[in-house]
C-alpha cells in the first residue's frame, strides 16, 4: 500500500515537469500546468501528499523554467503547499466547488501578494492575469481526470488496506 501511493505520487511529480513544459504566456514567471497533478495527489493521496506534490513539483517546474525569481521559487512552493493541501482537505469532505474557488483565487490573487512588497505593484499587475489564467486551466484538468482516476484507483486502495 505505502510503496502503490510513493509511486503514485512519484508518477504525479514527473506529471508536473510534463506540465512546467506547455507554458502559459506571462510577462515574468513560469506561469505553467504543473499544478494539476498536486491537485490530483491532494485528493488522490490526501492533503499532505498534496503538498508535497505542490512544493516539489513547482520547484521542478521553476528549474525547467529557468528559475525567473530565483530563491523567491521556495516562497512560491510553499505556498503552493498550503493551497494544494486545503484544496485537498475541502474537496475530500464534499466541498468541491468551494476546493475549486479556494485555488483559484489562492493561487491567483493571494499567492502573489508578498511579492508586492518584494517587488512593487506593477509586478504584482503583471502576474495576476496569467496566474489567473493557469489556475483556471489547472483546475479544470483536475476536476475532469480526478473522478477517472478515483474510480480507477480506488478498487486498488480499498483492496490493499483491507488485506493489511
Amino acid at each position: 500500500m505505502k510503496s502503490m501511493k510513493v509511486s503514485l505520487a512519484a508518477m504525479l511529480i514527473a506529471l508536473t515537469a510534463a506540465g512546467a513544459a506547455i507554458k502559459i504566456p506571462a510577462i515574468i514567471g513560469s506561469v505553467a500546468l504543473d499544478a494539476f497533478p498536486a491537485l490530483l495527489a491532494a485528493v488522490l493521496l490526501g492533503g499532505w501528499g498534496g503538498a508535497a506534490v505542490a512544493s516539489v513539483g513547482h520547484l521542478l517546474s521553476a528549474l525547467l523554467g529557468g528559475m525567473p525569481l530565483g530563491p523567491l521559487h521556495f516562497l512560491i512552493a510553499a505556498e503552493m503547499a498550503l493551497l494544494a493541501f486545503a484544496f485537498g482537505y475541502l474537496y475530500r469532505r464534499g466541498r468541491r466547488w468551494q476546493a475549486g474557488v479556494l485555488f483559484i483565487l489562492g493561487n491567483a490573487f493571494a499567492a502573489p501578494l508578498p511579492f508586492i512588497f518584494l517587488m512593487g505593484k506593477a509586478f504584482y499587475l503583471a502576474i495576476v492575469p496569467s496566474l489567473f489564467i493557469g489556475s483556471v486551466l489547472n483546475t479544470v484538468i483536475a476536476y475532469i481526470a480526478i473522478p477517472r482516476l478515483v474510480r480507477i484507483l480506488e478498487p486498488h486502495f480499498t483492496k490493499m488496506s483491507e488485506g493489511q
